[in-house]
């Protein structure tokens, strides 16, 4: 089996081999596996079934790794991006009054067109013409919007009627819990130890139930039950129902057009990040229209099962730092997923907990921070000293956070961005995609 596996991989040309790839991959998962919770809770606060999501996400996660491996022989991980679930969650359903079948059933949408632009190439053609300080705008500012949620739900961010925003009362125990683990995850990833989010995750929850079992109040609590076979699929097919209602809802095209357009070039920016890494190591190109098809094939079949948008994940990072050069490294990845498929009762750990009418998500909230610090490291990419750039990514991100609002930001962005270019005879910059963006982002605000 090993020397199949080692011919249809190609370990001896990407100078690998199955030791190597296996422990890539599982190296893969244990950075990616806060997602079966995070996802999970995230998602389940929208109102759908917790058990439904957690193995929609497991299954979701699995196939859209094996189609990465099998299709485009690349070692990278997929799962349900961080930045999709909590805009599924707090923008589409919670602010804009949208039901879960409907946000579906825009997951499954931006899916299709994903597919459609990947199988054609044409996603290559639009990734290149969007100006570079725009894309890491979006991807920063998507960082800092997940930073606030997990301030919010660690409780050291709270409202305020006098400044809007105050840090909260740290003489919580829940809320000291999550400060112990944001640090925990902090000095993990600072140490570059691998899967420091999983182990900073770990930590924080075992330290919770320690603590609990000894009497502090607000701690996460363990169920005396570990493995559990579940079989709930019971959002298998709802996006078909969301997609008949979404026809009476035109402005929903716009919260669409974000899915679609901020799993667009997150997914291309990690895939390039990525694979320039072991290429300079190994002198091996990945056809990019490859993984661009494998990662669209993810997010239909994370709508289709039940889960937000399935996208390549940057924590694949961790797995190529480990030796992972081919396919099996996502295989492995995969396979991780569906054995953990049977830990549900675990998730639970995580859940929201109640004190004084608030709910914080300890065990949860490091993670988020420390997801959206990964992200904002894109802000060194912008050239601050060109005001064009400057001006349009600082407007992304600071309407992304103070409006709550990432399509906003997107699209504030880019209208600030044709404006500086037109005004300062630079009209030739504006290429026709930006064009047909602005004139969709105008309408957006007019509409609101």
């Amino acid at each position: 089996m090993q020397e199949v596996l080692r011919k249809f991989f190609n370990f001896e040309e990407y100078e690998t081999n199955f030791k190597k790839e296996i422990i890539a991959g599982t190296t893969n998962f244990l950075t990616m596996a806060y997602i079966l919770g995070v996802n999970t809770i995230i998602l389940s606060s929208a109102g759908m079934d917790f058990n439904s999501v957690f193995l929609a996400t497991a299954i979701s996660s699995a196939i859209a790794c094996f189609v990465m491996g099998l299709v485009a022989n690349a070692p990278l991980g997929l799962a349900p991006g961080m930045g999709s679930n909590s805009f599924f969650t707090f923008i589409v359903v919670k602010l804009y009054g949208y039901s879960y079948q409907e946000a579906l059933a825009m997951v499954f949408v931006s899916g299709m067109l994903f597919l459609i632009l990947s199988a054609t190439g044409i996603r290559d053609k639009i990734i290149n013409s969007i100006p570079e300080n725009l894309k890491q705008s979006i991807g920063a500012g998507t960082g800092f919007f997940i930073a606030l949620i997990g301030l919010v739900k660690a409780g050291i961010a709270v409202s305020h009627p006098a400044t809007l925003i105050t840090l909260g009362n740290f003489k919580n125990p829940t809320v000291l819990l999550a400060v112990f683990g944001l640090l925990i995850t902090i000095i993990l990833m600072s140490r570059k130890i691998d899967a420091a989010v999983f182990f900073g995750l770990l930590i924080t929850a075992i330290v919770g139930i320690v603590l609990g079992k000894l009497g502090i109040e607000g701690m996460p609590k363990f169920s005396n039950e570990i493995v559990k076979v579940n079989t709930s699929l019971k959002h298998f097919g709802d996006f078909f129902y969301g997609i008949k209602s979404l026809i009476t809802k035109p402005k929903s095209i716009f919260l669409i057009f974000t899915f679609f357009f901020v799993d667009f070039f997150d997914t291309a920016g990690t895939l390039v990040a990525i694979t320039n890494k072991i290429t300079s190591k190994t002198g091996k190109n990945y056809e990019m229209k490859k993984m661009l098809f494998s990662d669209a094939v993810g997010t239909v079949v994370g709508a289709i099962l039940g889960t937000s948008t399935v996208t390549t994940l940057t924590e694949s990072t961790s797995g190529v730092a480990a030796g992972g050069r081919t396919g099996f490294t996502a295989i492995t990845t995969g396979i991780w997923f569906l054995i953990a498929s049977i830990f549900t009762p675990l998730v639970a750990i995580a859940s929201p907990i109640e004190v004084g009418g608030m709910f914080f998500e300890p065990v949860i909230a490091p993670s988020l921070i420390c997801v959206g610090i990964l992200m904002a490291t894109q802000l060194s990419s912008i050239d601050w000293h060109d005001f064009t750039a400057a001006s349009a990514g600082f407007i992304t991100i600071m309407i992304m956070i103070v409006g709550y609002s990432i399509p906003d930001g997107i699209a504030a962005g880019f209208i600030v961005y044709v404006f500086s270019k037109l005004f300062t005879k630079n009209i030739k910059d504006i290429t026709p995609s930006v064009w047909a963006m602005f004139v969709l982002f105008v309408l957006h605000f007019a509409l609101k």
